[in-house]
């Protein structure tokens, strides 16, 4: 028989023999549970049950605010955060504010591809492990949560709010609230469903025991998981890795969490299961095996252990209502053969070299490369630093204020020049460590690249213009000189300033076409960057004039850091003629209002006439009818002096 089907066997064979709890069973169990070795056994989960948090949705909204309210028990942590935006068929908002408030220093590490960003954080708390490509705010500096709650909804509407205690991972969904009511108001506990999932920092406490007065060799592994805030089915993942030095451990799972909950098992041994709810196992996912009553006390599930003959609890944990659970563990469970002592003082945090390196970010401008510690981030990691110069020790960093700046030109300190890439060592010594750290870092080397932005009537690219015309599509295509292999670029974004009493079009944003008036075209000769627009103005005074402006993104071959740059130009805008294509609102007026003042003239003047031609017997007595107002005339009287707008553009661009 294969392993598959002795694990489903053994899982049928159990359903059917009934061994359910009997009243009474085994309260009186003695098991003293004491902390398991994390080497040999360990439990950690993802969840979206969090201290307090509400999810709320915001349809048709600009811009959406999304709130992180993140509590650390340690002078430095580490966060994985990452944005995911929703289904390409789905709603999601043209830009998004993500509000980070920590209580300690944080390194994060950010993701958020495709997504318009804006960051509002302290700054002397959070760390980027890479420099966001974002537009940052400083966040102000309130004490409270009603103040930051206040502050955050002046900005656009709430989509979510959640305060979270020493996370490690967190996945921030948008767009997933259809349900959701029309305004978050914080309630703790929360479950934020798919909106928000995280993994805390530390794994789950797991602690273990020998049962006395059961001989053999069975080890029990006991999960409590709690109930939802609903009652709705649910499905959790379980993955059991269980590992021996001889041969494969009799085991047995009891996973005890609420009648609605599904369990999905993926074990790499044969287990035997007992689970308040339905189970099935990875290998066979169309097998649902029904579950049984467990008992909901520790002391039951206990005494559940002991009645299937298990010697040892080798894992025992509680966990929040969560989503997928991974045990690891080892045969015996690393249980202590007596109490653990307990410290009487914590042990000293000490300096983290991974984490200190990360922050050696260095730019390069001007012919000069820069290196800036922060050094209350450096003491905050608890190092000692004795010394930090480039590779040529003769270059040292010079202690500014509240830095530790490290500087040089192209020409000194070692540097190593290619075409485009700028390189050289960093070493810092530290106290804790008997060697010197290093590491190589680079930045681009542009001061040979040039950009140009430039304007085409024809999507031929032939002839550049300065001019358009109101109504007219326009062409646009950035260039870099001298073209090269080594480099390439995307066209980040793009926007036309009409000047301050008129709105700024957004045309691309996030490498995306910001509406249905701009078109991506396909890249030109040698890698240039294209793309076309319509531009249509329906106010008073038309603009005369914009200023285009494209910002690309640059990554060298072999260098992870990407290097925007910035180019614009002046664009000239007319009016159409009559002639042209398109009538700006001005003419409309005018023509609509001389063809209602000529045909009020001609009506007259034909009434006059066949009133003073008639017979004065036949005469008949003036009938007063309202003829309907045309289409055109009406819509024409509703927009005058305010402004129109289509899907095309903004409130002033159509």
């Amino acid at each position: 028989m294969d392993h598959c089907a002795l694990v489903l066997g053994v899982a049928l064979l159990l359903a059917a023999c009934g061994l359910g709890p009997t009243a009474g069973l085994a309260e009186n169990v003695h098991c003293d549970l004491q902390p398991v070795d994390p080497h040999r056994g360990e439990v950690t989960y993802i969840t979206s049950q969090v201290s307090e948090g509400c999810v709320a949705q915001t349809p048709g909204a600009t811009l959406e605010v999304h709130i992180l309210f993140l509590e650390f028990p340690r002078a430095v942590s580490q966060l994985e955060l990452t944005l995911q935006a929703s289904k390409p068929n789905g709603t999601h908002p043209q830009e998004v504010l993500l509000v980070l408030v920590t209580n300690t220093n944080v390194f994060l590490q950010l993701q958020a591809p495709g997504i318009p960003l804006r960051l509002a954080y302290n700054a002397s708390l959070v760390i980027f492990q890479e420099p966001p490509k974002v537009n940052v705010t400083q966040l102000p500096p309130f004490t409270t949560k009603t103040k930051i709650l206040d502050w955050a909804a002046t900005k656009g509407p709430i989509a979510s709010v959640a305060s979270l205690d020493d996370p490690g991972n967190i996945l921030l969904r948008l767009g997933q609230a259809a349900k959701s009511p029309s305004f978050c108001l914080p309630e703790a506990p929360h479950d934020m469903g798919r909106t928000l999932e995280w993994r805390p920092q530390a794994p789950a406490s797991v602690r273990g025991c020998r049962l006395e007065g059961v001989a053999g060799h069975k080890e029990a592994h006991i999960l409590r998981v709690q109930p939802g805030p609903s009652d709705e089915p649910r499905t959790v993942t379980l993955k059991v890795e269980l590992s021996c030095a001889a041969g494969a451990p009799d085991a047995v799972l009891i996973l005890q969490a609420a009648p609605y909950v599904s369990w999905v098992i993926d074990a790499n041994h044969n287990v035997q299961v007992w689970t308040t709810g339905g189970y099935s196992f990875k290998i066979f996912p169309e097998k649902h095996i029904p579950g049984s009553a467990l008992p909901e006390t520790l002391p039951g599930l206990l005494g559940k252990a002991r009645m299937l003959n298990a010697s040892v609890v080798a894992s025992f944990a509680e966990l929040p209502p969560a989503r997928d659970i991974s045990l690891r563990a080892s045969c015996g469970g690393g249980l202590p053969t007596s109490p653990a002592p307990v410290p009487t003082t914590p042990p000293k945090e000490s300096c983290s070299p991974h984490l200190l390196l990360s922050m050696v970010q260095p730019t390069c401008a001007n012919g000069v490369m820069t290196l800036v510690l922060n050094k209350d981030h450096v003491k905050a990691l608890q190092c000692d630093i004795t010394s930090l110069t480039f590779w040529d020790p003769t270059c040292q960093a010079k202690d500014s204020n509240d830095q530790l700046v490290l500087r040089s030109n192209y020409s000194g300190c070692g540097m190593q020049m290619t075409p485009h890439t700028i390189s050289n060592e960093v070493v810092i010594s530290i106290l804790s460590e008997s060697l010197p750290l290093r590491k190589n870092v680079k930045c681009f080397h542009m001061e040979g690249l040039s950009f140009h932005l430039g304007l085409y009537l024809s999507s031929h690219f032939l002839q550049a213009s300065s001019t358009m015309e109101l109504g007219q599509q326009g062409f646009v295509q950035v260039t870099m000189a001298p073209s090269t292999p080594d480099v390439t670029f995307l066209l980040e974004s793009c926007h036309l300033d009409l000047g301050p009493e008129a709105d700024t079009v957004e045309l691309i944003q996030g490498q995306a076409a910001k509406s249905s008036c701009v078109s991506l075209l396909p890249p030109g000769p040698d890698g240039a960057a294209r793309f076309s627009f319509l531009l249509r103005v329906y106010r008073v005074p038309v603009p005369t004039a914009g200023t285009l402006s494209c910002t690309v993104t640059l990554t060298a071959k072999n260098l992870p850091q990407k290097v925007q740059r910035s180019v614009s130009m002046r664009v000239n805008l007319v009016s159409s003629d009559l002639s042209g294509k398109g009538l700006v609102l001005p003419a409309v007026l005018g023509i609509t209002f001389g063809a209602f003042l000529i045909g009020a003239l001609l009506t007259a003047a034909l009434w006059f006439i066949y009133s003073h031609t008639r017979p004065p017997g036949k005469q008949e007595p003036v009938v007063a009818v309202a003829a309907p107002a045309s289409s055109e005339s009406s819509s024409t009287n509703h927009s005058i002096g305010s402004t129109q707008s289509t899907p095309c553009s903004t409130s002033s661009m159509a």
